[in-house]
Order: structure tokens, then sequence, then C-alpha cells
């Protein structure tokens, strides 16, 4: 199969075509036929060898965890899911080797769930990562009807799908983004404010009694206004800065689950969350993609036509 593939950490430059053997497919694993894959911050970082210390990397290695795709081959033990079934998921596993940057995967069903009927598999494999990172924050923070949600970087690729989550889960939504995706964050369902030293008074001017909860995603010591902006029983939580803990909050570290997936799957359905795609690549130029998603600059998520 084709794959693309690392061999040694670096830049994009480090990313090439590689001719693989089809996946072994353990008993709780099925092989899928991937479609699409997308671009996550967390991938060139995986790629530049940031996250070493925590996570094992067999090379060569294979990037990418978020998939689109058939199933093509089920393990001895799977009865969630049959061959050609139309599948999405965030293929993570405890070591950085068999990604899903390529043409078959081997995923194990609790990674995976049913597509979004509603949806491209291109649209569906921006979805994973970070879908699942917003819908298990706001899960955490037990949000809902009576909050008003806080969320850091509504515009950007997890603050997108939170927004939207948090307006299905009926909150009211106040976003900081940069002015001129201040539009952008309206028409996800939120009150946006500007980043920086205006925001404390954009959000006390909002919400005069302070917002229910606060969700970091961008770090940068953010979390610190919290004290400023939130009620006396604020609930935080960051995926960007360890620091949060310092002000009562909590560390978030998305984890795959398919009742999690299925249950995204579902808003999707429901006309609750709407994915949008910055730009597609073919496999051939996967490394402009990365290249692409580490400017920190596109609106929306970058995604890789597989087949």
């Amino acid at each position: 199969m084709r794959a693309i593939t690392f061999s040694r950490y670096g830049g994009p430059d480090v990313l090439e075509m590689t001719d693989l053997p089809t996946p072994k497919v353990g008993p709780d694993s099925v092989l899928v036929r991937v479609h699409a894959t997308s671009v996550n911050p967390v991938d060139w970082k995986v790629r530049e060898g940031y996250l070493d210390q925590i996570m094992e990397t067999v090379f060569p290695a294979v990037p990418g965890w978020d998939v689109a795709g058939v199933v093509e081959q089920v393990g001895l033990d799977t009865p969630e899911l049959e061959v050609g079934d139309e599948v999405y998921g965030y293929v993570r596993t405890d070591v950085v080797h068999g990604g899903t940057t390529a043409e078959l995967v081997a995923a194990p069903v609790r990674t995976l769930a049913r597509k979004p009927t509603t949806v491209s598999f291109e649209e569906a494999a921006a979805l994973p990562l970070a879908g699942l990172t917003a819908y298990q924050a706001l899960a955490r923070l037990e949000v809902g009807t009576d909050d008003t949600v806080l969320i850091h970087n509504a515009a950007g690729g997890v603050g997108g799908f939170a927004v939207q989550i948090a307006r299905a889960l009926g909150a009211r939504v106040i976003g900081t983004a940069s002015p001129a995706r201040h539009e952008y964050v309206r028409s996800l369902g939120a009150e946006p404010v500007p980043y920086g030293d205006p925001m404390v008074a954009a959000v006390r001017e909002l919400a005069p009694e302070g917002v229910d909860v606060v969700l970091d995603l961008v770090g940068g010591g953010v979390v610190r206004s919290t004290p400023e902006v939130g009620t006396a029983d604020v609930r935080i939580a960051s995926i960007a800065d360890p620091e949060v803990a310092e002000v009562g909050g909590v560390n978030m570290w998305v984890r795959p689950d398919a009742a999690d997936l299925a249950a995204l799957a579902a808003l999707v359905d429901q006309g609750k969350v709407r994915v949008e795609i910055a730009q597609t690549f073919p496999l051939e130029e996967t490394a402009a993609a990365h290249a692409l998603s580490a400017e920190g600059h596109v609106q929306g998520k970058v995604v890789i036509r597989v087949s």
C-alpha cells in the first residue's frame, strides 16, 4: 500500500511516499480503506519530535490520527462493525507508527464509529480529533443550558466545534478571536470578543455576573484572566496550558472513544455541527498540507484525500 512516512524527526521535508505491507489486523481491530485524513497541529508536532518524551515513535512512522473510510476486513472479535461499513475515527494508539496517512490502517474498534451520513468522507475526516477534543472538554466541564461559556480561540479548529457543541447543549457562548474572524464566530453562534487587554472588559460587559465556564484552546497564560471574568465557582479546562491547575482548572487530552464519536456524528447529522474545510490536498502533497497547517492561519481543517 502507499503511505506517507518519516524516518527521522524534522520539517515537512522528512515526509516521503513509501510502499508498505498491508497492516496486520488484531482481534479487536478492523482494516480500514482510507478515503481521507486530516492534519492537526499535533501531527506536525509529533513529526518534529516535540512529543518524544511522552510518546514512543517507531520509525518509519506513518503520521496522522484522523480517518474516514470503509471497513475492508474485520478482526476475530469485532461485533461492532462489518465489512463495508463507512466509518470515521480518531486512531491514536500508544505508539506512533501506523498512522492514517496511508491507503490502509488497522484501527482498534474503540477508536471508530460509523461515519456521519450527511457529510463527505473529506468532511468526516476533518472531525474526529478536533471535534472529540471539544466534545470531551465540554462534557468534563458539565456544560448545560444555564451556563455562559467563554471559549478562548473560538475561531480555531477545536474552537469552532466547541462553539457549536456548546450551543447544541443550550449554553450561551462568548468567544475570543481576532477581529477579522468575529463574523465567523458569530456565524457559529457565539458572541465574539477581542484577544488581549480589551478582552476582560468586553467579557464583563456581555456577562456582568461572570461566565460559568472557561475553555482555553490557545494557551499563553489566558487562563490567568479567569478570576476577572468568571463567577466564584467558575469551571475551567485547558488543552494548551499546563498551568491551568494554578487557577483551579484541569488539563485535557483527547481520548479515542467510540461512544463519543457516535454522539458527535449524531450532532452533525442533526445539523447542529457543521464542518469547515480550509483546503484539500492529494496524498502526494502531504508535506504541503503539513506546512499549511503549521502556519496556523487557516479557517477550517486541512484535509488529505487518500482514495
